[in-house]
């Protein structure tokens, strides 16, 4: 218990000295120095230097050693893997891009291997030297089965045991997890719901999504498909027992970014992609063009606005979280108006009234994700075992 205390002040706070790590922690400093030389041996924590100018002795400064361990996070759509190497510290060491545009077959454990083999060399590390590797999928791993579900989309992906099959084939611990419940994860750690215990990540792009962190906790659901709402009926889309489970209905079909292209475009405002056309009502309304056209755009962004807020509604009479974040291409280029509207018309239409954020994150919220649960397990088995 005393090295993992250790550790985690000297993660967060180091480099430090023993004195120093000793008043932090309230661990006594005969013992403090001999955890630090044992964390030595172990390769945990390294030298930093002295202490300068201050009265009294020179001072040596100790921190976490960031080759202790390495780890990886993968984002994965069906176009391409974005992958990020890190440090045990959280320092970003390596990064690649590989294009996966039409891939099909069982060809999936070859794909992330060329994608971390990407990213590890210019590192200077080895695959089989990364001590988790996250990938984030759109879709959800079903524990009973070990089969992706809920993405029908992601081709080669659907092999038996898939977590099982990527970790023999890399040489690395693997979990795969929800695109969305990482980006949870990321804003529980520093983003806009940074210390609130129940909240819900909303994401509105070209698929619609949400995650749920319950009393402090991810809520998986026991398929792992807690949060797939773009399954979930809704008044005024087409039901699966009318169109088919593979067919668009649901709240996909209602507010995903092809109905929210199509809002758009009933109202006058086209883009190449469903964000790119709320970003230009976005841009009509602020920046002070014809009364007319504002009309427009106010028009289109309360349309899409209530039909998200319809279907945020069901889920917070259910839920009753603290907040809601909103995430994803379409509800980050709606911004301020976007989320003015939504919030709007939940609290108009619910009892439950919980203020509605945007997300703060980079345009990348889900390699940040995988990147944070990656260290955070990193982290928990490296501090907790080093006894030899």
């Amino acid at each position: 218990m005393n090295d993992k205390a250790a550790l985690e002040v000297l993660l967060e706070r180091g480099p430090l000295t023993r004195s120093q790590l000793a008043s932090i922690t309230g661990i006594s400093k005969p013992t403090t120095s001999q955890l630090l030389a044992r964390l030595q041996e172990l390769g945990l924590v390294v030298r930093d230097g002295i202490r300068e100018g201050l009265p009294g002795r020179t001072a040596e400064l100790y921190r976490v050693n960031p080759k202790a361990a390495y780890v990886a996070g993968i984002d994965v759509n069906p176009g391409r893997m974005a992958v990020r190497v890190a440090e045990i510290t959280g320092e970003v060491i390596g990064e690649h891009r590989l294009s996966t545009p039409g891939r099909t077959g069982g060809d999936v454990v070859d794909r992330v291997r060329l994608a971390l083999t990407g990213a590890c060399g210019p590192a200077g590390i080895g695959i089989g030297e990364l001590g988790r590797v996250v990938i984030g999928i759109p879709g959800a791993v079903n524990p009973a089965t070990g089969r992706l579900g809920y993405a029908p989309h992601m081709s080669g992906w659907h092999v038996p045991r898939l977590v099982e099959a990527l970790t023999a084939g890399l040489g690395a611990r693997v979990a795969v997890e929800n695109d969305v419940n990482l980006v949870a994860q990321a804003e529980q750690a520093y983003g806009v719901a940074t210390g609130v215990n129940s909240f819900s990540v909303v994401w509105i792009g070209n698929g619609i999504g949400m995650a749920l962190i319950i009393d402090g906790r991810l809520h998986r659901g026991w398929t792992g498909g807690a949060g797939e709402v773009g399954y979930m009926p809704v008044p005024g889309a087409p039901t699966a027992r009318e169109v088919g489970r593979t067919a668009n209905h649901g709240m996909q079909a209602y507010a995903g970014g092809p109905a929210v292209h199509k809002i758009m475009r009933s109202h006058g405002f086209r883009g190449h992609d469903p964000a790119a056309a709320v970003r230009f009502a976005v841009r009509t309304l602020t920046e002070g063009q014809g009364v007319e056209r504002r009309q427009r755009a106010h028009a289109a962004l309360s349309e899409v606005a209530a039909r998200v807020a319809m279907g945020l509604a069901a889920i917070v009479a259910v839920v009753d979280p603290a907040l809601v974040v909103l995430s994803g291409d379409v509800a980050l280029a709606g911004g301020e108006p976007l989320r003015m509207r939504v919030e709007q018309e939940l609290h108009a239409i619910s009892l439950p009234r919980p203020p509605v954020r945007l997300s703060v994150l980079s345009a990348e919220p889900v390699l940040e994700g995988a990147l944070v649960l990656a260290l955070r397990q990193a982290q928990d088995e490296l501090f907790t075992s080093t006894v030899p």
